[in-house]
Formats: structure tokens, sequence, C-alpha cells
């Protein structure tokens, strides 16, 4: 069921409580995610699991689901046999199945249908270095059809997420021309964009632009979400959305983490007070840490919920 109010008039009435990282919930749920799809392959082989992850976040009272497409792409189907007819199919399932997950409390929960950078369809981590060689054209033409597929499944807003480089973001926002509303959001480190671009210029390409109801950051360190956000809204006029990582640290290599937690969800009256509307968190931030974000937001500020 959609929500009575578009996304852009709740982020007008106060902050919205983002979900958090969906690989760490279903490998919490045991779910094996050691595949080039991670967590988009269980779109076609485990479904109920993506659907109880989300409604894991609901129930810390999340408002705000992101979809499991983030690394779900056609040429990356495809490399598992599937035809075009069978991914589109696949990409459509992910915003059902937050939808399903949504309708479990009885409140409005919006979805978010996840746009990863091109770099996610790779599998090697170049989402955290972007500059690919390609150009924007190139980029655009690479994003749009599953933008398309994602908008046809009605989500209530475009994730533009995890992006390392302001020139893919143009490109996604060519792509997303005439498909409903979006945000944008940068991955970032000390200040700029992962691609060493100046921040405020990142932000820039979207200050105007009617489609886009929020930018800022999420998959970074929490050290780095304060001063973007504030950034993010001074540059663009926009209310910021931020969802950053629990502070752990991946090792390619050693394909672990490191490091310790430093998500603080008291935190989050900090970012609202800078102008974030769309607060949550990414990678190893799970649903007791929402729940407690959630909580400090209803108790301090009283707009938890929008």
């Amino acid at each position: 069921m959609r929500p009575e109010r578009t996304l852009a008039e709740a982020l007008g009435a106060g902050v919205l409580v983002l979900d958090g990282g969906l690989s760490n919930q279903l490998e919490a749920q045991g779910c094996d995610l050691s595949d080039a799809l991670w967590s988009a392959r269980l779109l076609a082989d485990g479904p109920e699991q993506i659907e109880a992850a989300h409604t894991a976040y609901v129930r810390a009272g999340a408002r705000v689901l992101i979809t499991s497409s983030y690394q779900a792409t056609f040429e990356g189907f495809a490399r598992r046999g599937a035809g075009r007819e069978e991914a589109a199919r696949l990409l459509a399932r992910s915003v059902e199945l937050a939808r399903t997950a949504g309708d479990a409390v009885g409140e409005e929960v919006w979805v978010a249908a996840s746009v990863g950078p091109y770099g996610a369809m790779l599998a090697d981590g170049s989402e955290y270095r972007g500059r690919y060689g390609l150009t924007v054209g190139a980029l655009e033409r690479f994003h749009r059809p599953r933008i398309e597929v994602l908008a046809e499944a009605e989500p209530d807003v475009l994730a533009l997420e995890t992006v390392p480089d302001s020139e893919e973001a143009e490109a996604l926002l060519r792509a997303v021309e005439g498909c409903g509303a979006v945000w944008l959001s940068y991955t970032v480190e000390g200040g700029r964009t992962r691609a060493g671009q100046d921040l405020a210029e990142a932000f820039a390409v979207a200050a105007g632009n009617e489609q886009v109801v929020a930018v800022g950051v999420n998959c970074c360190d929490p050290a780095d979400a304060g001063d973007a956000v504030e950034l993010a809204v001074a540059v663009t006029g926009k209310p910021a959305v931020v969802y950053p990582n629990s502070g752990e640290r991946w090792d390619a290599r050693a394909r672990g983490w490191s490091g310790d937690m430093a998500f603080d969800p008291a935190r989050a009256l900090a970012w609202a007070g800078a102008g974030a509307r769309l607060v949550g968190g990414c990678c190893r931030v799970g649903p007791e840490t929402i729940g407690a974000l959630a909580g400090t937001l209803t108790r301090e500020r009283g707009d938890g919920t929008g």
C-alpha cells in the first residue's frame, strides 16, 4: 500500500528514519552472500529472506525501506543466465518485497528503489574509487534501462546511492529524467568524493533539479557525515539524506571487517539540526541501532516518523 503523502511532503513535515544495512541483516538471518550479485541473488533464490530483513527494520522504527536492487543489473543477472525479461521481473520484485514489508505496520512506509553505481555491478570495490574510464553518456546508457524498470514498479523514490564520482552523478541524473522523485547520495571520505572531487561541486550537480528531493551521503565513516550534511543543504537548499556505515572498514583482501563500531545514534540529532530529513545507516548498521536512532529522534525531537 502506497503512503498517503509523497516523500517530499513527508520531508517537509519532519525527519524520516531510514533502514540500515540490508546485507548484514541478511547474514544475521543465516544467508550466504558470497556471490557477485551480493544480496540481489536472493531476489531469485530467497525473496522471503529479503522481505524478512525489511520487516526487521520496519519493526525497529524505519519508515523508509531501501530495496535490494543496489547490485542488481541486467548485466549481472545475465552472467547468472537470466535473460532481460527475467532480470526485469527480479528488479520489480525488489520493490514489491519492500512494499509488502512496509504493510506490516499501520503507518506510512516509503519505498526507495536502490540504484547503485556502475562499480557495484563490477563487484570489485570500484564504487569506492569511481573513475571507471567511461564517458557520462556511456554511464547514462548503462543506468537508464534498469531505472526505467524500477520506476515502472512504482517506488516512492529512486535512491541514487553510494555514488563515488560527480560525473557518474551527472549521468544518473540524466538517466532518471521523467522517472519520478530521486535522492542523490555520495560515498565520501575526508570531505571529498571517493574519486577525490570537491564535495561542494559534487553536490552542485543536483542544485535546481526539481526531481531531486534530498541530497547527501551514505556508505561513509560517521565522522564524515556531519560536515557533509551541512554542505549539502548549503549548496543545494534541499533536505539532506545521511546514512553512514558503522565505522568499521572493509578489508577487500581479507574479505572481512576491521575496526570498531563508531555509529552513535545520538549523532542523528546534530544531523537533523543541520538539515537532514532522511537519517539511517548503511553497512554493518542493524535493526537494533536503527531502533535506538528512531527512539532518539522521537524522544528528543518528536519527529522520528515525519
